[in-house]
């Protein structure tokens, strides 16, 4: 395997090695009609008026990383690009597709790869929810596996485009000996998408230690508070520099954003305006904004309560503004002393809450959370823990509900604000800290107070930030960010603005493909 040009030594041999660990561990199998949904090469489009002309319609393949954090926002772009006329093929595994909300069955094509055989994986896990966290890089490694069958597709059904993740760095690669252009659809703030990823080969091992990610990269010319805390870089340090095991995370995102054609990003200007010129600056291709893509009303007024009857009718009971509603997403799992910190703090606010408790992490997960003795019987009258799933986006839209404690997660901040409402963060993994640090800047959230070594937080701090947030009085610090929720409604809750975006998104991709 030779070396490209544009290829560092160390980068070389890292890709060399991981290429021979690659391929020797499992054969690729030509794919067959068998392992795929049925497809075929996109005819001839017709036209769709729109902008400042005609659009042709395209063909958009789609591959997200296996993690729902990452899976959903994809096919929320992709609903949206199919329901201009796209031909939209959605690649992903057998289990993950399945687990996908119904759609119309001409909206968009999904296209079934199955995920090959790992040591360590199980083979019923296809998504990082699957897992526990040390597993997952048995997941990266299945993924990487599914590099010929994609190949395989891409040739027989000849995309003008694909947008793809940042895991699958070897992807530019294959589409470009096809013919096809690639687009790294960024899931992730621009912000948090600037601080990790280095702008050239020279600076890509620059930092070697957890301290070097809780201070602002020296790439990064204006001023902002946008690091890691010391707890959350010591969580995510491993991943990104890799092991024996592993490809470096820094790997990934380095060789996706030089080898892909352009960069998507799920933001919008409006938000990090500095932070999209960074980005193209320092990688010196085009950098797009998607807009945040939030749920379109007809799709919420479509998601009637039929199915969750008595969370609407608890909420109906609620004054308006005053309910805490939590949730902490689906990957995340919390230690024991967190949950109880996070329960007394509730119970010590005094305010009614509604929280989504996940008590494991995977169905396979041998711990399983318990609240702290009598806290259900004590908060009765308060609020209500819900241990199955939840309509978020309808309750977070209920006239009842004021504030949000969450993790950071985009997708949940974008569900927030998209209603103005009032947020509190606890971070507890991946880019959750860098956006809860960017957030937190612009006024638009708040981090509750804990011990920035070790991650440590109180139910103290827990009640007096969530009473503060909802309950402050005139004058105080907090009502800011409740005024400034109330004003980021106006961008994140404008479909049509975000619509406008991914139109001309989608006018570039025309104008840039190469068939």
């Amino acid at each position: 395997m030779r070396c490209e040009k544009w290829e560092s030594f160390s980068e070389c041999i890292i890709h060399c090695l991981y290429h021979i660990i690659l391929f020797t561990t499992l054969p690729f199998p030509e794919p067959t009609t068998s392992t795929l949904h049925s497809f075929s090469i996109a005819p001839k489009l017709p036209t769709m008026a729109g902008g400042d002309g005609d659009t042709k319609l395209l063909h958009i393949a789609m591959f997200p990383w296996l993690a729902f954090g990452h899976i959903l926002p994809f096919l929320q772009l992709a609903k949206i690009m199919a329901k201009k006329g796209h031909k939209i093929s959605f690649v992903s595994t057998p289990r993950n597709i399945d687990r996908l909300p119904q759609l119309p069955p001409s909206l968009i094509t999904f296209v079934k790869l199955p995920l090959p055989p790992v040591d360590g994986l199980p083979t019923t896990a296809e998504a990082t929810s699957d897992l526990e966290i040390h597993a997952v890089s048995y997941l990266k490694r299945a993924y990487d596996l599914l590099q010929q069958p994609l190949a395989g597709f891409l040739r027989s059904s000849r995309p003008d485009w694909i947008l793809f993740d940042y895991v699958p760095f070897w992807l530019p690669g294959v589409a470009r000996d096809l013919g096809i252009p690639t687009a790294y659809f960024s899931i992730f703030l621009a912000g948090a998408l600037g601080f990790v990823s280095p702008p050239s080969d020279e600076e890509e091992d620059y930092r070697k230690s957890v301290e070097e990610f809780t201070v602002k990269p020296k790439w990064v010319p204006f001023d902002s508070d946008v690091a890691y805390r010391q707890f959350e870089a010591e969580k995510v340090f491993p991943a990104l520099v890799g092991d024996d095991l592993q490809l470096p995370e820094f790997y990934r995102f380095h060789q996706t954003l030089k080898r892909c054609d352009l960069i998507a990003v799920r933001s919008c200007p409006e938000l990090e305006s500095k932070w999209f010129d960074l980005l193209q600056e320092i990688h010196q291709k085009p950098v797009i904004p998607v807009g945040v893509l939030p749920t379109p009303v007809e799709e919420k007024e479509a998601d009637s309560w039929q199915t969750s009857t008595w969370i609407k009718e608890w909420l109906d009971r609620q004054e308006p503004g005053s309910v805490v509603y939590v949730a902490f997403g689906s990957e995340a799992k919390r230690s024991q002393e967190e949950l109880t910190e996070i329960a007394w703090g509730l119970e010590m606010s005094g305010l009614p809450f509604f929280w989504v408790l996940r008590t494991r992490r995977s169905p396979d997960d041998p711990d399983v959370l318990e609240l702290p003795e009598g806290f259900e019987e004590r908060t009765r009258g308060l609020g209500v823990v819900w241990k199955d799933w939840a309509p978020q986006v309808k309750i977070l839209g209920h006239d009842s509900v004021g504030g949000f404690l969450a993790h950071s997660g985009w997708s949940s901040v974008v569900e927030g604000l998209q209603f103005g409402r009032t947020l509190v963060f606890l971070t507890f993994y991946a880019d959750q800290g860098l956006n809860a640090k960017l957030l937190q800047e612009k006024g638009v959230g708040y981090l509750v107070p804990r011990n920035e070594v070790d991650g440590r937080f109180t139910r103290e701090s827990v009640a007096d930030s969530l009473r503060a947030a909802m309950v402050g009085e005139e004058g105080e610090f907090f009502p800011s960010y409740r005024v400034k929720a109330m004003e980021m409604k106006e961008l994140f809750g404008d479909n049509e603005k975000h619509d406008g975006y991914v139109h001309d998104f989608l006018g570039y991709l025309e104008a840039n493909k190469l068939r």
